[in-house]
């Protein structure tokens, strides 16, 4: 933690966002007034929902400084999931430049005075830091997208998390260190690489606002603003979700000019082919593939300059060990403390990842599946087919729902209503109210009907009437395929 403090000193701008900019010094002492006055509240756990930006950036540095323990929530969480990660937590306070008006568990007479004119804070009177269950040197406290509605909070130290960007700044050593964000930063892999590796390195963050870079909730993704943003900014860095990097590549290819300031680009959060990186970097985007996870602190392996093998996640970074059991990639060096509230998983020395894979003969990671049906979106979200496909089965209309949505930017569906004569509109008005109960990466976009039961006989359901999701998609790919056409139609693809 000191490290990173003492090296935020001299000269040079450490923040941006296109209106303001904050030199290393007033950083420095921008995050110190704000951990002095966190500090004289007394407070131990905050919960921070914010928008990207200098503020956000600011609040985390200042629970950093002060030993606060800090858990970022992502603005595409619905009210459901903020309530079961603040409550989790134990946080005595939310940080938010965000409306009240979805949160019923925080009240606006809570508020308190901050030095920090983009964000309030407000009093959780009903959490009890004292009482949750916790790993012993919890710094940070991060939400995955969920597998399910209940997502698990994933504790890391504050060692942790440095010594991983550290360990990427010296790795990504650009000549210009200027980056630009463009995941949300309550996503850790940003906060992480974007933000503490490039202060590390003596570089600039930019941070605009998610609006700026046509961003909205989890997935929703405007490219023109995207490239706007990038061509206004001009950064040297970007990290990137497989989605991202298609619909530049694809504007690439029809017309854009990417800057000549690019010099690296990181892609992580799901599959990236090699077609894709080939194509990408023809375009002028240097994508450069890597692999990890929350419970590994976030990078495990990364493709550099130099050290690069398109159709692989990289060599493992010096702070890990990586073997292969059984299959299964599983990672030493940097386990996650444990998840909040379950002391059972606390204490591990290794983690298995539930990815399955091979490390080839020059020692770099080739991903060939998961053990599990987790589904991971082009946009980097997980979740459990199984949850999805439960909400839609729990109402009248539908006898049998499959959804697919792995290394794509959206949910769809085949679906089998339980009487032939229920009508289209039917359905799509019950698939609307279902979605209007999910987080948006979770929603059911577009749908086709089945045009038999699944059945152990065709081999597409179990013996017991559980879906075998292989034998579906295969046979029916070309349907699946067509409900995604019209997305990539609109990306020019």
């Amino acid at each position: 933690m000191n490290d990173l403090f003492s090296r935020l000193g001299g000269d040079g701008v450490a923040l941006e966002n296109g209106v303001r900019s904050v030199p290393r010094a007033q950083l420095l002492a921008d995050a110190q007034r704000l951990a002095a006055a966190l500090t004289r509240l007394q407070l131990t756990s905050v919960a921070l929902y914010a928008d990207n930006g200098i503020d956000w950036i600011v609040a985390d540095l200042a629970c950093l400084h002060a030993g606060i323990r800090v858990t970022p929530l992502p603005l595409f969480f619905s009210p459901g999931q903020i309530a079961h990660a603040v409550l989790t937590c134990g946080a005595d306070a939310l940080l938010t430049d965000q409306p009240l008006t979805d949160l019923p568990f925080v009240s606006a007479s809570a508020r308190e005075d901050l030095p920090a004119d983009g964000l309030a804070l407000y009093r959780l009177d009903a959490c009890r830091p004292d009482a949750v269950a916790l790993p012993e040197g919890t710094h940070k406290i991060t939400f995955t997208s969920g597998t399910t509605g209940t997502p698990k909070g994933v504790c890391l130290s504050a060692t942790q998390q440095l010594g991983v960007a550290d360990v990427l700044a010296r790795a990504v050593a650009t000549t210009t260190t200027r980056h630009l964000c463009v995941l949300p930063l309550s996503t850790l892999l940003e906060n992480l690489a974007g933000v503490y590796a490039p202060l590390l390195a003596g570089g600039t963050v930019i941070a605009p606002g998610l609006a700026e870079l046509g961003l909205t909730g989890s997935s929703e993704l405007d490219i023109h603003r995207l490239i706007g943003s990038i061509a206004r900014h001009r950064p040297g860095s970007l990290i990137l979700v497989p989605q991202m990097l298609s619909a530049l590549t694809a504007a690439a290819e029809h017309g854009w000019v990417p800057p000549t300031s690019l010099e690296f680009i990181a892609v992580g959060g799901g599959k990236v082919s090699p077609d894709l990186l080939h194509r990408a970097r023809a375009a002028g985007l240097p994508a450069y593939e890597g692999y990890g996870l929350s419970e590994c602190a976030s990078v495990v392996s990364l493709n550099v300059p130099g050290a690069d093998r398109p159709g692989t996640v990289g060599r493992p970074l010096p702070h890990v060990g990586v073997r292969i059991d059984d299959g299964e990639i599983v990672v030493t060096g940097n386990a996650f403390l444990g998840y909040a509230g379950l002391p059972e998983s606390w204490g591990g020395a290794q983690v298995h990842t539930g990815d399955l894979g091979r490390l080839d003969e020059d020692g770099f990671i080739v991903i060939e599946g998961r053990r599990k049906n987790l589904l991971v979106t082009s946009y980097g979200r997980n979740l459990s087919p199984e949850w999805v496909e439960a909400e839609l089965l729990c109402g009248p209309f539908l006898r049998q729902a499959v959804v697919f949505g792995d290394a794509q930017p959206y949910c769809v569906a085949l679906l089998l209503p339980r009487d032939e004569a229920t009508t289209d509109e039917a359905i799509a008005t019950w698939i609307d109210r279902i979605n209007g109960r999910l987080p948006d990466y979770a929603r059911v976009r577009d749908w086709a009907r089945l045009p038999r039961p699944l059945s152990s006989h065709d081999r597409t359901a179990t013996d017991n009437g559980r879906p075998r999701r292989r034998n579906i998609e295969c046979l029916y790919r070309a349907v699946i395929d067509g409900l995604y056409q019209h997305h990539q139609e609109a990306l020019g693809q």
